[in-house]
């Protein structure tokens, strides 16, 4: 029996659907640096931009909106076991919608932008940020009822905690960039697009969180588990 079929059998309906939503939210933030960095490039000619945020003012806005917003309206679906992460997920839900919806000043510097909208953008970039690591480090390792019967929590926990801390450092290492390096200094790296690395890095972290908590690796294990024995059957 499946872990999803197990969990139907006794949890609550709804857990399956919170499963679902931890998966979209994971995938959504695996695919966004893929879609508006590499295949961007390949497909559209769109050079790889110094920030995600900056593709707002390219032929890539349309899917960078729609993905902040879709993001935005997952974590204001997902319920979580405290009223806490609830309030969490509402509040990442308002700094991803306020990204998409307050767009970076083009050709802006992060910490200068020319318009009030520009600095909103900045500020919900931060929030939604925080609010993810806050998931990953505090929320996501507290078991759920769910989870009670699971061997493997700790390795879950040790995964959450490294995604949430990975997560920190990174926004930690463009804190620095915006607010420690000299201008010099900040001219060279951003000919490497430093902000959009670390962003990618920042934005993967968190997705590989959701998607753990999702079950996703769980899921895939036991659908191989399920096609080798399948083969075995055919020979």
């Amino acid at each position: 029996m499946t872990e999803d079929k197990q969990l139907s059998s006794r949890a609550h309906p709804m857990v399956l659907s919170y499963l679902w939503i931890r998966r979209a939210v994971g995938a959504l933030g695996l695919a966004l640096p893929i879609i508006l960095g590499p295949v961007a490039w390949v497909l559209f000619g769109v050079e790889i931009q110094e920030n995600m945020s900056s593709y707002y003012h390219t032929p890539m806005r349309d899917v960078f909106v729609g993905v902040m917003c879709a993001i935005g309206l997952f974590l204001f679906c997902y319920v979580g076991s405290t009223p806490f992460e609830n309030w969490t997920g509402n509040l990442g839900c308002v700094a991803a919608i306020g990204v998409a919806l307050f767009p970076t000043d083009a050709g802006s510097d992060p910490l200068h932008q020319a318009t009030l909208v520009g600095y909103l953008h900045t500020l919900f970039g931060g929030l939604f940020f925080l609010t993810l690591a806050l998931f990953s480090i505090y929320h996501f390792p507290h078991n759920e009822p769910e989870d009670d019967c699971e061997d493997w929590n700790w390795g879950r926990n040790a995964i959450f905690r490294i995604s949430g801390a990975v997560l920190l450092l990174s926004v930690a290492a463009m804190g620095v960039f915006l607010f420690v390096f000299d201008q010099a200094t900040r001219e060279r790296l951003s000919q490497w697009n430093f902000i959009f690395w670390g962003e990618w890095i920042a934005v993967w972290s968190f997705a590989i969180a959701w998607l753990v908590k999702g079950r996703t690796v769980k899921l895939f294990l036991e659908s191989l588990e399920v096609v080798k024995s399948l083969k075995k059957r055919e020979r």
